[in-house]
Order: structure tokens, then sequence, then C-alpha cells
């Protein structure tokens, strides 16, 4: 018996709906994706390593924040720890003048809230010296 030969076909990909699935990959990717452009206060933190600043002779605002929260603006208690309260301290210890530096010493204790609060309010007042106090790292002895 003879048989005929079938014809061998050509064994080929279809890369059309391959290509349709990266490209509804790519589009929903770019849809979904969040742009957000955040605000931030720009802080200069003081070398931990470095030498202690020495007093300056001109006038600052320090605040002084303790681990439950009270703040106390240049050795002056605040009654309470409210934004209110405590922007209309640094107004008046400001007096207009927003080229003072402003000092936040936190006790590290303190809930971030506190000092994102005093935070939020020098950078609504104005001011661009913001710097934040830290403590001299122990050496480990290694």
């Amino acid at each position: 018996m003879k048989f005929k030969r079938q014809r061998s076909q050509e064994v080929g990909v279809d890369l059309t709906p391959l290509i349709d699935v990266v490209f509804l990959l790519l589009i929903f990717f770019m849809v979904s994706t969040t742009f957000t452009r955040e605000s931030h206060l720009e802080v200069e933190l003081p070398e931990a390593s470095g030498e202690p600043a020495k007093p300056s002779e001109t006038q600052q605002i320090d605040v002084v924040i303790n681990a439950q929260g009270q703040y106390t603006l240049n050795d002056r208690v605040l009654v309470n720890n409210r934004r209110e309260t405590l922007e209309r301290g640094v107004r008046e210890l400001a007096k207009g003048d927003h080229t003072l530096p402003f000092i936040i010493t936190a006790d590290a204790r303190t809930p971030h809230e506190f000092v994102v609060r005093a935070m939020d309010v020098a950078g609504r007042l104005g001011f661009a010296k913001l710097s934040i106090t830290t403590e001299r790292e122990a050496d480990s002895g290694e």
C-alpha cells in the first residue's frame, strides 16, 4: 500500500495577541500609576559626629518639646499644645522677623505628631532656617 505523504505545514507563532496583551498591560500601568508631588520642609540637620554648636549671639526661636508633647518657647512654657497657641507664641517672639533661626529640640520619646506640628508652624510662618537638635552618638568602642 502506498500512502500519500501529507504536506508538512509550517509551524508559526502568531505574536499579534501577545503584542495586544503587552500594550494593554502598559496602558493599565500608565493609567493606574499616580504621580504625587509632595511638599516638604527643608530641614537642616546638624552632624551628629561634629563639634557641638556654640551658643549664638543673635536672637533665635527655641522650641523644646517634652515626652508628653508640651511646648516651651525660649524657656516659656505654653499653656497647651495646640497649633494655634504655638503659632501665636512664635509670632510674638519673632515680631515679623522670619530670618531668625528656628531650633526644635524634642525628647526621643516625643510623639511624632508634636514635632511635625512645630515644623508645620515654622513653615506656615515662613521660617527658612529650621534646625533639629540631636545628641552626639556614643562611641561603640570598635
